[in-house]
């Protein structure tokens, strides 16, 4: 007998496999499967991914290690599922990435329960004002006594979350609107079966009354199950706005192919570490981040950048995970994988985003503060009110009008309004290359006007590129080049990669170089083949007792476009000059246009000398320049508007940007920047360029009047509500609303505000 703890395990049926004994074998990623019957290893062959990994059975971000946090607080957070101290409610899962939600399923089965409950209660109680004739079939008592059975089950189970939720907000003295819920169907229940039970009490109490006391144990009822289909609404909504996080999470492939002592074959991408050379073929995910090492290919961005066309990739390029190859073949070397790609800090920042607080968050949270107590005084006032000034029977019409009240001003929409605009915004934000940190950002956006922008990296490229070349008499374009080029690829500074690049591109082999010296701030020397190469600035020339004189007229030219200028010589003879320019991005003219016809103040800040700063000013169209600054500096220019009373927009991507990025009211990072400027910034353009800016701005305006619609609608719904609940339209045109209807009226508030802000999931960026 073959030993149990030797025996495989079929991947497509789960069965016990004795490797000697199995009926069928496959080989796949560098493993051996076994197989109880060739069916099995055939569909495991069709299929190979679907059967590797077993199929989890935890919903997909619930599990007891997920943080968790309130809908209605986001401050409290704790891992696994539970329930909100403040409120009561139950916690989701931080990620909104789960496809299921645990409560929604639990809602949605209490309230069709309760519903098939509650319709035999609403036939007793309101059946003999359709059909006469079942008064004499069925008596009062026995309607009662029937209502009384059905509706305990419906009140106190369906309708325990609520109870629950209730209580906890008493203890810790929150007052929400699961308190004014379970004291409006708390106290029509305890009449009604005051009622049945104490008839004869209750009839001295109440006065006058046409026949039999009547119960509301379908008010009661009714209640509890238009409150649990609000809340099955609520939660199903609430669930389409992690649809961007999801989005996110499944653009990640399954698998990578690594390429392995000369073979190439596939592995789980969790497989995959820093180093690995991987294979990317048309029409496949790039797995993880990295570089390629040889091969091109057109990639698809546009689902993390929002750039439309396919991006051309080559030797050097960077690659981001998750992003798809259209065309071409290439390999590259993984560098950051798991939690460090870039999409994985795109997801961790959207789910914490989604769970910040808009400024005027505090506004609704102040108003609340003092809603409920309010509302329960009103209700009370209600009740004195119909008990000693109304028509008989005086204690009904104040019992019913009181429940009415404490159930048509719940608040429930009036806590949805802004989180949930903020977290469609986010999610729309991720989904066009605008990734948002916190809802305080996303606010003041909205309201900034002036934009500071950085230069390098910003308006430009950051990449320096070769744009001259002036040659001496003799000379030749590639053999200048060749020797420029060959002499600073041993140095480290910015300017000599544009020249190596530039070589590069022509196919120019690059040659040897011996005794090579950089010399601070002027340039480098050496000797290629034998003769003795500079390369530099005028002040290396005359340093090497050259006569810059008849060439300082072309250095002047050069500068003048804006060009960073280099002369080559051979041997203490000119060779030629280089024009070394780093180049306005894609679109940025256009952008800055745009962003002043939205009304914006637009500032360039650099380090960069005037000259300089003012040629990349004068083409892209920014009026104002600061140039010649320090990180320090920045800071206090921002400081300097901020003290003019302006609401300051900082965009920059490198660490000397860092400082005023933080300053700023919104900070603004390059998605292709430095670390710390991407920690800095309250926003990132993923794509990097200035109409990220513009998507960001229309994503904030956009917020800000779906947030302000949504309040509106929630402060009317109440203001209008509450006095018509507690009657005041009766003397004049006999109008009461029941708290069945009132109920129907909370429920659908609290949708509308929800639909409304799922509006933005459309909005044009």
């Amino acid at each position: 007998m073959a030993d149990p703890h030797a025996l495989e395990t079929d991947p497509v049926c789960g069965m016990k496999v004795d490797p000697a004994r199995a009926a069928a074998t496959y080989a796949h990623a560098g493993k051996e499967y076994y197989f109880c019957n060739p069916r099995c290893r055939d569909r495991f062959r069709a299929d190979p991914e679907k059967y590797r990994t077993p199929p989890s059975r935890e919903i997909p971000g619930t599990g007891k290690n997920i943080p968790h946090v309130c809908p209605m607080h986001p401050e409290i957070r704790r891992l696994g599922p539970g329930d909100c101290p403040l409120c009561g409610m139950a916690l989701e899962p931080a990620s909104g990435a789960a496809e299921k939600n645990p409560e929604g399923e639990e809602m949605s089965r209490r309230f069709w329960i309760g519903s098939a409950l509650a319709v035999p209660v609403v036939f007793l109680a309101m059946g003999p004002m359709f059909f006469p004739s079942m008064a004499t079939i069925v008596s009062p008592v026995f309607s009662h006594w029937g209502q009384f059975l059905l509706a305990t089950p419906t009140v106190f189970w369906a309708g325990a979350p609520f109870f629950w939720r209730a209580w906890r907000s008493i203890v810790s003295r929150r007052p929400n609107m699961f308190t004014l819920i379970a004291l409006g169907t708390g106290a029509a229940y305890g009449y009604s079966v005051a009622t049945l039970l104490f008839p004869g009490f209750l009839a001295q109490a109440v006065g006058p009354a046409h026949g039999a006391l009547p119960v509301y144990f379908e008010a009661a009822s009714v209640i509890t199950v238009l409150v649990l289909l609000g809340q099955v609404l609520e939660l199903k909504a609430r669930a389409r706005t992690g649809a961007a996080v999801r989005a996110l999470l499944e653009l990640s492939p399954k698998s990578a192919r690594v390429v392995r002592d000369g073979r190439e074959f596939d592995i789980d991408l969790a497989e995959v570490r820093p180093g690995d050379v991987l294979r990317v073929r048309p029409g496949e995910k790039v797995p993880v981040d990295g570089a390629v090492l040889e091969g091109q290919g057109g990639v698809d961005e546009s689902l993390l950048t929002g750039e439309s066309l396919p991006v051309g990739k080559k030797s050097g390029d960077r690659l981001i995970g998750g992003t798809v190859n259209g065309s071409g073949s290439f390999l590259f070397r993984a560098e950051h994988v798991g939690r460090e790609t870039v999409l994985a800090r795109v997801v961790q920042l959207v789910e914490e985003a989604q769970r910040t607080r808009a400024p005027v968050q505090r506004l609704a949270d102040e108003v609340s503060a003092y809603f409920v107590p309010s509302v329960l005084a009103v209700s009370l006032l209600t009740f004195g009110a119909w008990a000693f000034f109304g028509p008989q029977p005086r204690l009904l019409f104040a019992l019913v009008n009181a429940v009415a009240v404490l159930i048509v001003a719940c608040p429930c929409a009036l806590g949805l309004a802004t989180p949930m605009s903020v977290m469609v915004a986010v999610g729309r934000g991720a989904v066009a290359g605008v990734l948002v940190r916190d809802a305080e950002a996303l606010e003041l956006l909205g309201e900034a006007d002036t934009l500071l922008l950085d230069k390098t990296g910003t308006l430009t490229v950051g990449r320096p590129r070769l744009r001259t070349i002036v040659l001496a008499p003799g000379e030749t374009e590639t053999g200048v080049l060749r020797l420029a080029a060959g002499l600073e690829k041993a140095s480290e500074h910015p300017l000599a990669g544009a020249l190596t690049s530039a070589a590069a591109e022509r196919g120019i082999a690059l040659p040897a170089v011996s005794d090579f010296e950089a010399r601070s701030g002027k340039g480098v020397v050496g000797r290629i083949d034998g003769r003795a190469v500079a390369v530099g600035s005028e002040a290396l020339f005359d340093e090497l007792g050259m006569n810059t004189a008849l060439w300082r007229g072309k250095f002047e030219e050069a500068r003048q476009a804006g060009q960073t200028v280099l002369g080559v010589s051979v041997d203490g003879r000119w060779a030629g000059i280089l024009g070394v320019a780093d180049p306005l991005k894609e679109g940025t003219a256009e952008a800055v246009a745009h962003l002043k016809r939205l009304g914006l103040r637009v500032v360039m800040l650099t380090g960069d000398h005037r000259a300089t700063a003012e040629i990349v000013a004068r083409q892209s169209g920014v009026d104002e320049v600061f140039a010649g600054l320090l990180p320090g500096q920045k800071k206090e220019t921002v400081e300097r508007f901020q003290a003019e009373g302006r609401i300051v927009i900082m965009a920059g991507d490198g660490v000397n940007d860092a400082p005023a990025l933080a300053q700023a009211q919104v900070g603004m990072a390059m998605g292709s920047g430095a670390d710390v400027a991407l920690e800095s910034a309250g926003i990132t353009l993923l794509k990097g360029d200035l109409g990220g800016i513009v998507r960001a701005l229309n994503l904030s305006r956009a917020t800000r009047r779906n947030i302000r619609q949504n309040l509106f609608f929630a402060f009317l719904y109440n203001s209008l509500g509450v006095p018509v609940a507690a009657g005041i339209l009766y003397p004049f045109f006999g109008w009461l609303l029941s708290p069945m209807v009132a109920s129907a009226a909370m429920s659908l508030s609290s949708v509308s505000v929800i639909a409304n802000a799922l509006r933005l999931k459309n909005v044009k960026l």
